[in-house]
């Protein structure tokens, strides 16, 4: 999958995301949490509270991808207080 340079943002989650949630729960977290439309093509990141884990909700303009990555060692977030929601 290609991504045209400089059209497509990412955006992270600033809280801890229940890793259990999939497609309507990570929608309704970008949605109403990050405050941007699922359907814009843009990259929606969650991670969760040990900060282990991370997906990534993103439309491909035909359904809902969700991209996943557990880490073996180490995590996303050191630090969870100056972690905020952003666009990056």
């Amino acid at each position: 999958m290609f991504f045209p340079e400089g059209a497509v943002r990412v955006h992270l989650y600033g809280r801890p995301v229940d890793m259990r949630k999939s497609f309507d729960g990570l929608y309704a977290l970008a949605r109403h949490g990050v405050g941007q439309d699922p359907l814009s093509g843009h990259l929606f990141v969650f991670i969760n509270r040990r900060a282990t884990q991370m997906k990534v909700l993103y439309w491909d303009r035909s359904g809902f991808c969700i991209w996943a990555k557990r880490l073996e060692s180490g995590r996303f977030v050191s630090d969870w207080s100056r972690t905020t929601s952003r666009e990056m």
